[in-house]
């Protein structure tokens, strides 16, 4: 095992319904960091102390607990400021760890394409920029080695906690440039996909919901050859967007785009660093916000998600919620009303994807309209491009070509002149 460390908590009035919560879920990032948690002290306050984050009493009986239970590091529950963390050092002889660097450390791990490693490795420095002197000490007491032998081990990025200020933000300027190049790329693919009018859809959702092995079992219904994308039972699985063609057997067809999960504090720098990412979101024509049914907070969840959307400034996008995991509810999984568009399903199981199929299927195109077409021979492209865009219902062979097909607004607006009939 890794580093044996203490989590350190503060409830304040307004989290005393959700602070269990995130203790047990940082339990979990720590565990992603090969960090073992082998104590949990926290302290009720009316607010964070700004200065030791908790007030002396607590820092005593944290020493005692260290000596105790020889203990090498210490994770606390909320974000340092650079004064908390040159105090807390002083005070203790061993790293000070925060939320954000846990969850920053989990996502350098998983960052697998150019794109995520950039934008992760950009967030780090953008974290590491204001507290490098109060690190600096913290840092020198790690142990070497690998990340995978501690927390902060050596890996991507750890030279650059070694230059300086000026240094760092220069980096942070470079890489932002190679990044601006990714996203010029994807921002090309997003427009040829908008080009072809075929219909959008974006999963969205906390971390470790289900979001890919929802995409993968509405792959598995699809007509099309498909790919399925790496679905894994951990946190944050998922850093690289992937998007794939799913085509209905009613020749209608959308794509699907499986993003980051979010998760309780999300740190800012990482928002902001994964924000050209997080765009594609903002280009659907329906979100399907998938939601862990058998997490008993998963409304907590839920308004978690959507905040972070509202700050990447996505909003009003008609959204159908898919309650997953029903195979690891007991009893009946009761949908709260409040929650108009929604479905229950198991990912795993593959169980009510076609109901979700149709769901999907009705709020892409409930405004396509039936019409009949005379289209000439000479016009081959057009009855390509219903066959292609639109569900073709008929098609007759006389003076013309006729083609009864749903179209859709746009369809509609290019064929204007060969409509015979609006049903």
């Amino acid at each position: 095992m890794g580093q044996k460390a203490i989590i350190v908590g503060v409830m304040i009035p307004t989290l005393k319904s959700t602070f269990f919560d995130e203790i047990k879920e940082l339990k979990s990032l720590c565990l992603a960091c090969d960090i073992e948690i082998l104590d949990e002290i926290w302290q009720n306050l009316d607010e964070i102390n700004t200065k030791t984050y908790v007030n002396k009493g607590k820092l005593e009986e944290i020493k005692v607990a260290i000596n105790n239970l020889d203990i090498e590091a210490l994770v606390f529950n909320d974000e340092l400021s650079p004064s908390q963390i040159s105090h807390l050092n002083k005070y203790f002889e061993l790293p000070i760890y925060d939320r954000t660097y846990v969850i920053l450390e989990i996502f350098k791990r998983r960052a697998k394409t150019k794109e995520a490693i950039l934008q992760v490795d950009i967030a780090t420095l953008r974290y590491i920029l204001p507290r490098l002197s109060s690190l600096r000490e913290g840092f020198s007491r790690q142990r070497g080695g690998s990340s995978s032998q501690g927390a902060y081990g050596k890996g991507k990025g750890e030279t650059q906690l070694e230059i300086d200020r000026r240094n760092i933000a220069d980096r942070i300027s470079f890489l932002k440039k190679d990044l601006t190049k990714l996203t010029e790329q994807r921002e090309m693919q997003r427009k040829a996909r908008k080009k072809s009018l075929i219909k959008s859809v974006c999963l969205v959702g906390y971390t470790n919901s289900g979001k890919s092995s929802t995409l993968n079992s509405l792959l598995s219904f699809s007509v099309n050859t498909k790919k399925e994308v790496e679905e894994k039972d951990m946190l944050f699985a998922t850093l690289e967007t992937s998007t794939r063609k799913i085509v209905l057997k009613s020749n209608k067809s959308f794509f699907v785009t499986d993003t980051v999960g979010f998760v309780n504090k999300l740190p800012h720098t990482l928002i902001e660093a994964f924000k050209a990412t997080l765009e594609e979101i903002k280009e659907a024509d329906l979100l399907l916000h998938v939601v862990d049914a058998a997490n008993p907070h998963f409304e907590e969840q839920i308004q978690t998600t959507e905040n972070v959307l509202k700050e990447i400034g996505i909003e009003n996008i008609p959204t159908i919620y898919v309650f997953n995991k029903i195979d690891l509810v007991k009893d009946y999984f009761y949908i709260p009303p409040k929650y108009e568009k929604a479905i229950r399903i198991s990912a795993k199981e593959t169980k009510y994807i076609d109901d979700l199929l149709k769901m999907i299927e009705k709020e892409l195109y409930q405004e396509d309209v039936n019409v009949t077409f005379n289209i000439p021979y000479t016009r081959g492209d057009l009855v390509n491009l219903l066959n292609t865009k639109a569900e073709v219902l008929n098609i007759k062979y006389e003076d013309d070509i006729e083609i009864t097909a749903n179209v859709d607004k746009v369809i509609l607006n290019q064929l204007k002149i060969y409509i015979k009939q609006i049903k």
